[in-house]
């Protein structure tokens, strides 16, 4: 099953300054590839400075993620190059204190991969369609009540932040990811223990 959501991300991408960019890695998974020596292997990473650039790179990367059985994830906090450069410093100092030398090459990816410059925080929703009970009668209307159910729920608690209560529903390959701004996360936690709140992980672009 082919995932592509390249319209649906370039349209959430926003560039205030030259200095933005959007922390983009091509994945090679064990769960996919069984004879992986590792979890996970980078193919590829990119940053993402315009939605030009982006789409410029379309072609190569699908062609990537075919080639390497992989999937495209990006990041939707924006990251700094500025703030990346002192991050990555700051990084390789603490490496270098603690004599972990071999580990200064991967610094870079490092602070991309933890360090977000971003004032419109964005959260993940992972729901898996796997996690809740659904049989195979009206499959479809069941799975898109579930969305639009936590959907209207999530909203309540964002508008009670004050703040953008728009909620983006990106396609993966077991269910969907639900992209917000923050709330607080406890009575929702309840209400749906299945659901993972990841605060700063990357969502699919392309599988």
């Amino acid at each position: 099953m082919t995932v592509d959501n390249f319209e649906q991300i370039k349209s959430m991408l926003v560039f205030d300054s030259e200095d933005d960019f959007y922390h983009l890695q091509i994945l090679k998974r064990k769960k996919e590839n069984p004879d992986l020596g590792s979890n996970s292997y980078v193919v590829k990473t990119y940053y993402v400075s315009s939605v030009e650039y982006l789409e410029s790179k379309r072609a190569e990367i699908i062609n990537l993620c075919q080639f390497n059985n992989a999937r495209a994830c990006i990041n939707l906090n924006r990251r700094s190059f500025e703030k990346m450069a002192f991050n990555t410093m700051k990084k390789i100092a603490d490496q270098i204190m603690n004599r972990d030398f071999k580990s200064v090459r991967k610094a870079y990816e490092s602070a991309c991969g933890a360090h977000s410059n971003e004032s419109d925080k964005k959260w993940l929703l992972d729901i898996d369609w796997a996690d809740f009970l659904m049989d195979g009668d009206g499959l479809e209307e069941q799975r898109n009540k579930l969305v639009n159910d936590v959907t209207t729920r999530v909203q309540h608690f964002i508008r009670e932040t004050g703040k953008d209560d728009t909620i983006w529903t990106v396609q993966t390959r077991n269910g969907v990811h639900l992209i917000t701004r923050p709330f607080d996360p406890r009575l929702f936690a309840q209400e749906w223990p299945q659901i993972v709140i990841q605060k700063n992980n990357p969502t699919i672009l392309y599988i």
